[in-house]
């Protein structure tokens, strides 16, 4: 039995999620989770991370984003296997997610025997890539560099960019993400002169344009 551990902080989508493997016969949801304290207490309460064969995980959370806790678990040394689950298409995210630790990345309008196909791989300790981003491999491997300016961005800036294009204030930013509101403006600051863009306008336009966020 491939036994699953589910984190995203919309309860919603942990069901929809909950229910789509519930179809298959081997494999068992043993526990949810809304951001990453609540995993950890979970993974505590469960005795240790060898109780979870596979973590579903979504990107956007408050607090440590999905990206954040793929950096913890890879510092330190953590069996756990993440799959991203995210509403991000594959261009913008998947890459940054593989490189931070993931060991597959699907989208959550895709079809659901996908999502299904994709815990079974993970399992198993093999890495999950759609068509889509096996593409997107070969071409940055056999194309030119033709580098996005939000590619350049570390991850702890890209997340202050969506939030700041998603129509969030630097205090609540910084609340969620559990900084001081000076360590989030100097994230903008930084996001702003790495995009060359000169105001909150601009950056969300940027986000929005580059299909960072919804418009």
């Amino acid at each position: 039995m491939i036994r699953v551990i589910l984190c995203d902080d919309h309860g919603l989508i942990r069901r929809g999620i909950r229910d789509t493997l519930a179809d298959a016969d081997d494999i068992q949801v043993v526990g949810e989770a809304g951001d990453y304290t609540e995993l950890r207490g979970l993974l505590h309460k469960l005795g240790s991370e060898d109780s979870c064969d596979v973590l579903v995980l979504d990107i956007n959370m408050p607090g440590r984003s999905g990206l954040d806790v793929l950096h913890v678990l890879k510092d330190e040394g953590s069996p756990l296997r993440a799959l991203i689950v995210s509403m991000y298409p594959e261009d913008q995210y998947a890459i940054r997610a593989l490189k931070a630790g993931a060991y597959g990345y699907v989208n959550k309008g895709g079809d659901p025997a996908t999502l299904v196909q994709a815990v079974r791989t993970v399992a198993q300790g093999r890495k999950y890539v759609t068509p889509e981003i096996a593409q997107m491999l070969v071409e940055s491997l056999t194309a030119p560099v033709t580098e996005q300016a939000h590619q350049k961005l570390s991850d702890r800036e890209l997340q202050t960019l969506v939030m700041i294009a998603s129509g969030k204030r630097l205090s609540d930013i910084a609340e969620e993400l559990m900084l001081s509101p000076k360590t989030v403006s100097v994230y903008r600051a930084r996001v702003l002169e790495k995009l060359g863009l000169g105001n909150n306008s601009e950056l969300t336009v940027y986000a929005i344009r580059n299909g960072l966020v919804a418009s």
